[in-house]
């Protein structure tokens, strides 16, 4: 029953071919498409109006020259929204409870905005090693200090989205086995035990949208600093 619980994150297979890459890119099927018709339906124009003011809030702190990243950024948005929440249905495999994935994610987009600080503004970007006003014995100690943080901003990035994730399917999986045994012993109390599943997956439900947000904002932040 241990191992059980487990097998919801394992990447399925088929043939001995994983099926991440499939699981991937299914999600963006679902996402409609605008049409060249004057008027468009209820539903693309609230994806358009989702986008267009989540794209306006996390460039409105960041220069022009970062804007560049907007439609990235954006794009990445809605994958992670679209996994996150997919991956709550029954009997789906959310590819975002994988470290390597989130890692995969994480790094290159850090490494490139690390990149473009210290093409752009050398001096800012290095800077940022070591604060103003520093006393002179400390300023060894706080540059490997500072160095130790800025490598550990991607870890933090995917170390986050992976655990959230888990610890929500795990526990999700947790009340639904215990309402499950429970039923026919105490029945009120695995009626009681199904509310507080059904609360629990609402939350989960804005647990996978905010966790999706804290992801990119974190990148944008990021991006801001070396910009």
């Amino acid at each position: 029953m241990i191992l059980s619980f487990f097998d919801q994150f394992m990447s399925p297979t088929h043939l001995g071919i994983p099926l991440i890459a499939l699981a991937l890119s299914l999600p963006w099927v679902l996402i409609p498409t605008p049409t060249n018709r004057w008027l468009n339906n209820r539903l693309l124009t609230l994806q358009g109006w989702f986008i267009n003011r989540f794209t306006q809030q996390l460039m409105l702190p960041i220069n022009l020259g970062g804007h560049k990243w907007a439609v990235l950024l954006t794009a990445l948005m809605l994958l992670l929204i679209t996994l996150n929440l997919l991956g709550l249905l029954p009997y789906t495999f959310t590819p975002t409870t994988q470290l390597s994935l989130n890692m995969g994610l994480a790094v290159p987009l850090w490494l490139a905005t690390v990149i473009i600080g210290m093409r752009n503004q050398p001096t800012a970007a290095l800077g940022h090693l070591l604060p103003e006003g520093t006393p002179i014995p400390l300023i060894p100690v706080l540059i490997i200090i500072e160095t130790i943080s800025l490598f550990i901003r991607p870890l933090a990035l995917g170390v986050r989205l992976t655990a959230n994730l888990t610890a929500g399917h795990l526990l999700i999986q947790l009340i639904a086995t215990a309402a499950f045994v429970l039923l026919p012993m105490m029945p009120t109390v695995a009626i009681l035990t199904s509310m507080v599943l059904f609360l629990l997956t609402l939350l989960e439900v804005a647990v996978a949208m905010i966790q999706a947000y804290v992801f990119v904002l974190l990148l944008s932040l990021y991006l801001q600093e070396n910009v």
